[in-house]
């Protein structure tokens, strides 16, 4: 494959931590490079911000049993046998170096003693998550990296500025990236265009699928969807990961797992615990375990909620380690040291994304991918609490790195798809959409609902072309994505919960030849038509 040269302009769309981290490294790099970094709101708006339990990283001198080996071997447990074991190793292994460059920038971890402080979370083998602000994690991280953003100036940020196509050109070699077209965020403006050397999408995930979810608005798959009318290969988009404990109010904020690390338990409206009967590992179960063991015991109860109990951790106790908690909760008029909280299974993270390499390079020459948007292997089936500012971090780091020095480009292997619709253009509210796919595609699905879901998406088209419009029909391809490929995993693994195979094991992922990395059995796939769109 074509050996690039060295990047001297560089698009980096989204102001989440793998956006602000990708494009502060790339500037420690190679001091010549210009970065414009563009977000779709505020730079604050992202998926980053609301993060509260932290990042998971085995630092040097650990106390207690706790080892990299560890933390590798927690990630492929959580990923239920999907996970890229390559891309797990790397991430596990490089977390210590970038927190302490996070420290450097100014980011003030919680510490305990002189240490750092540490907590366990589900599915994890030993305490291990950083924390900052005690439950304000992610917007600590931000804080800290934002300032530093702003302080570069050959880092050029515009916000309200909603990406509608990645350029395309052709060169001796090929089709390759370059650069963006963007609109202002309130879509009445023309449109503008920035040429480049390379393009880096940071969008975050797709959480507005679905009608319980913890992320903000903003997060409506716009990174997958100009990745894939782009030509880039998406992979594993079947793997949807729902929290476990939103808080049951207007909005869904989350309740981090950090508190059930801490003792809190799951109970029912009777008071007593239940997932005991549903895993060995009870409350610290991993989430796709504990969010459809809620929903099997609602649907064999008839109940319409459970409860998180934290009375036994006493006020002081949740004051001092929750403190953005304790106010979220008592500002919907809850006294959760008094009594236990209702809580709901909402999507949370989208494992799935555009496919990469263990450097944030997509299929498409020029277009790179880091955090959420990616789909890097590393959290397989099911990601591991606190993994994912963590891989924002280290592939957002690799992207920048091979920018810096770029190397030949991969190829995937991939199954071409068309998603065109029926020819009915039947407009939908978003609500009549992330209906449709709680009801078919969410929690528990079944190859009847899911063939319900995919007729129904096929009648559903856009009329008009403003920002809320474009992000409807952003949400409509990654929603047809995700029908399509639950439909073809007909097995359950992790997230991806089918009733109608409950029990089963195989579709194992598989290594295409010559791709050096695992990619989801029969999922990944293409535009029909990757030639499309290229500017002259």
């Amino acid at each position: 494959m074509r050996q690039a040269a060295q990047a001297q302009r560089v698009v980096v769309v989204g102001g989440g931590a793998a956006g602000l981290y990708t494009a502060l490294t790339l500037r420690a790099l190679n001091p010549r490079v210009r970065v414009t970094l563009l977000t779709k709101r505020k730079i604050e708006e992202s998926n980053t911000w609301y993060a509260q339990g932290g990042i998971a990283a085995v630092l040097p001198g650990t106390a207690g049993p706790d080892s990299i080996g560890a933390h590798i071997a927690d990630t492929l447990a959580a990923g239920a046998g999907l996970c890229a074991e390559d891309a797990v190793t790397l991430m596990c292994e490089e977390a210590p170096r970038h927190i302490t460059r996070l420290e450097e920038l100014g980011v003030p971890f919680d510490v305990d003693g002189g240490r750092p402080a540490v907590g366990r979370e589900a599915a994890h083998s030993a305490p291990r998550i950083l924390r900052i602000g005690g439950d304000a994690s992610g917007a600590g991280l931000a804080s800290g990296l934002i300032p530093a953003v702003r302080a570069d100036d050959a880092i050029d940020v515009t916000e309200h500025a909603f990406v509608t196509r990645i350029l395309r050109t052709w060169d001796g070699s090929g089709c390759r990236a370059a650069g963006v077209e963007f609109i202002p965020g309130t879509g009445t403006g023309p449109a503008s265009v920035i040429q480049a050397d390379a393009v880096v999408l940071a969008t975050g995930g797709a959480g507005q699928l679905f009608e319980h979810t913890t992320n903000p608005s903003v997060a409506t798959a716009d990174g997958v969807a100009l990745a894939w009318r782009a030509g880039a290969v998406v992979a594993d988009a079947e793997f949807f990961q729902f929290h476990p404990t939103a808080l049951d109010v207007p909005g869904h904020p989350l309740i981090s797992e950090a508190v059930r690390g801490e003792g809190a338990r799951l109970v029912d409206a009777s008071g007593k615990r239940f997932l005991q009967y549903f895993s060995d590992a009870g409350d610290l179960a991993p989430r796709d375990i504990v969010s459809r063991s809620i929903a099997r015991h609602l649907a064999a109860t008839g109940e319409a909620r459970v409860f998180l109990d934290a009375t036994g951790l006493g006020r002081a106790f949740l004051e001092r380690r929750f403190p953005t908690l304790t106010a979220l909760t008592r500002g919907h008029g809850l006294d959760w040291s008094a009594e236990p909280i209702p809580v709901v299974p909402a999507a949370h993270y989208w494992m799935g994304g555009v496919q990469t390499d263990t450097s944030g390079r997509t299929s498409l020459p020029g277009l790179y991918a880091v955090g959420e948007v990616a789909c890097t292997g590393v959290h397989g089936a099911n990601r591991l609490a606190s993994n994912s500012l963590l891989e924002g971090l280290v592939f957002g780091a690799r992207a920048a790195a091979d920018l810096s020095a770029p190397a030949s480009w991969p190829v995937f292997a991939s199954t071409p798809l068309d998603l065109g619709g029926s020819g009915v253009e039947q407009v939908f509210t978003r609500s009549e959409l992330q209906r449709l796919m709680s009801d078919h595609a969410g929690v528990v699905r079944d190859g009847g609902g899911l063939r319900i879901a995919a007729k129904q998406l096929a009648q559903f088209g856009i009329a008009g072309s403003s920002v809320a419009d474009r992000e409807q029909g952003n949400l409509l391809l990654a929603a047809r994505l995700v029908v399509h490929a639950a439909a073809a995993r007909t097995a359950s693994r992790g997230a991806h919960y089918r009733s109608d195979e409950p029990d089963s094991a195989s579709n194992r992922r598989s290594v295409p030849e010559g791709s050096g990395k695992p990619v989801g059995s029969g999922n990944s796939m293409a535009f029909s038509d990757p030639a499309a769109g290229v500017a002259p």
